[in-house]
């Protein structure tokens, strides 16, 4: 299969923190990877690398087999093709929901109003929001909002998405709809980076989920082996701690 990321030996510090120590890592075409961790562990580190909003110290970031840590190339246009959802909902609070839709299109893409519009209203219609066009941000829900952020970021026809825990600011009752457009997404065959605390989802919807901590990939493999089946003892720790919040990690080992 064809690589849609791959990363070599990527280290990343910010002065004297080490926040990533040598991670190598692939998402071949098509795939969906789930990366959990503890707080700290560099996942929202690792995701934000790879379209460079956080620059490397060392190592190589390869995007749709191009190498963006090149100094030469063109990230703005790799960008073009890389689709990406944060926690927090960025959307523009003076734009309505069409308008935060269209404004990157015509602007970055040179699309004209027709066509963003209807670009736009295709992907409100995905996400379940056809009849939301016209609200603004402040009148929607925490899950609405970031149903329109994921929906904004595929109006840009995306072969990529990123994922940095898209439901972490959401009310325990607003998770299940991102959840479902995440899934939808998946079934469609999107390929997917999906930094998240959401076992349920990565159990779901993943082709392999990623444990990192300390900076390092500590074990993959697919959802049922790592998640059900862990081969490391930290990897263990994490997961019972999940389950028993109060556990030491010394009990949940």
């Amino acid at each position: 299969m064809t690589a849609a990321i791959e990363i070599h030996h990527l280290h990343k510090s910010f002065g004297a923190l080490a926040v990533l120590r040598g991670v190598d890592f692939a998402i071949a075409a098509g795939e969906v990877v789930c990366v959990i961790g503890p707080s700290g562990s560099g996942k929202s580190t690792l995701l934000r690398c790879v379209n460079l909003l956080e620059q490397p110290t060392s190592g190589r970031v390869f995007v749709g087999g191009v190498d963006i840590t090149d100094p030469d190339v063109d990230i703005d246009r790799v960008r073009q093709g890389i689709g990406m959802v944060f926690q927090q909902f960025n959307l523009f609070p003076h734009l309505n929901v069409l308008k935060n839709l269209t404004v990157a299109q015509q602007r970055v893409l040179k699309r004209g109003e027709a066509e963003s519009i209807r670009v736009a209203r295709e992907n409100l219609a995905r996400v379940g929001l056809a009849d939301k066009e016209l609200s603004y941000p402040a009148q929607l829900s925490g899950g609405q909002q970031q149903r329109v952020a994921i929906a904004r970021a595929l109006a840009m026809g995306p072969e990529l998405m990123l994922f940095d825990e898209p439901t972490s600011a959401l009310d325990p009752e607003l998770v299940g709809d991102v959840l479902h457009v995440m899934r939808t997404l998946a079934d469609d065959g999107m390929t997917m980076m999906v930094v998240t605390h959401e076992m349920g989802f990565a159990r779901e919807v993943a082709d392999r989920v990623v444990f990192m901590d300390g900076g390092t990939v500590v074990e993959e493999g697919p959802p049922h082996q790592l998640l059900g089946n862990p081969q490391h003892a930290r990897t263990r720790s994490f997961l019972a701690r999940l389950i028993h919040p109060n556990a030491t990690d010394g009990d949940a080992a």
